[in-house]
């Protein structure tokens, strides 16, 4: 009697992964983030763990496999959604940010909001009573490159 070999499981959209990757800008090649030097992430796909357009690329991948894949601009992030480009008071910045707490332009900044959860969003400019801030993914509108090495599917 032989055993059967069983075909390598699939990513698709309820997987479990572990791999390694790396964001890089697509067009300078600056590294956003990178794994390969550390431990491995293990993530549940469909659980909002990593953008939708860099999990898209790992469908149909297969542990073992490394790849590396080229987003075009708001593929991986999304595009850049002028409504999320919004004016906060100084005055309610002053009430829940940390006492000392600078905004410079194009700064990235994690704030409280009054409900107790975090806002995080870039300073755009400072204004008379308010600062615009752009609370757009930092990546969003970006074309990135994308290297995945699987090590393993559930």
């Amino acid at each position: 009697m032989t055993d059967a070999v069983q075909p390598k499981p699939v990513v698709n959209e309820s997987s479990f992964v572990t791999l390694h990757y790396r964001i890089r800008l697509a067009e300078s090649q600056q590294v956003i983030v990178s794994t390969f030097e550390d431990k491995p992430a293990t993530l549940s796909i469909g659980a909002g763990q990593l953008a939708e357009g860099l999990e898209r690329c790992l469908f149909g991948m297969q542990a073992g496999q490394r790849d590396t894949f080229t987003l075009p601009a708001g593929s991986g992030y999304g595009d850049i959604n002028p409504d999320l480009y919004r004016p906060v008071s100084k005055a309610l910045l002053s009430k829940y940010a940390e006492e000392g707490t600078t905004f410079e332009p194009g700064e990235f900044v994690h704030f409280p909001a009054p409900d107790g959860g975090q806002f995080a969003g870039t300073v755009v400019e400072e204004r008379d009573d308010d600062i615009l801030f752009d609370f757009n993914h930092p990546l969003a509108g970006k074309a990135l490159s994308f290297e995945v090495q699987l090590i393993g599917v559930l």
